[in-house]
């Protein structure tokens, strides 16, 4: 559990990280090399995205 102060404070940065974990990183053995490279670009643009819709 780490520096977390419950286990609840902790599931929630987990939910929360799998989320991410799961954009960033496609099943890379189902992929071919270049379909991996466009899941990757589709990622980085959802990411981009996605923060200068918190920023604004």
């Amino acid at each position: 559990m780490g520096r977390f102060k419950s286990p609840r404070q902790a599931q929630r940065f987990l939910a929360a990280h799998d989320q991410i974990n799961t954009l960033f990183r496609p099943r890379r053995y189902r992929l071919s090399a270049l379909s991996w490279r466009h899941a990757r670009s589709d990622a980085f643009d959802l990411w981009g995205a996605y923060v200068l819709e918190m920023t604004a």
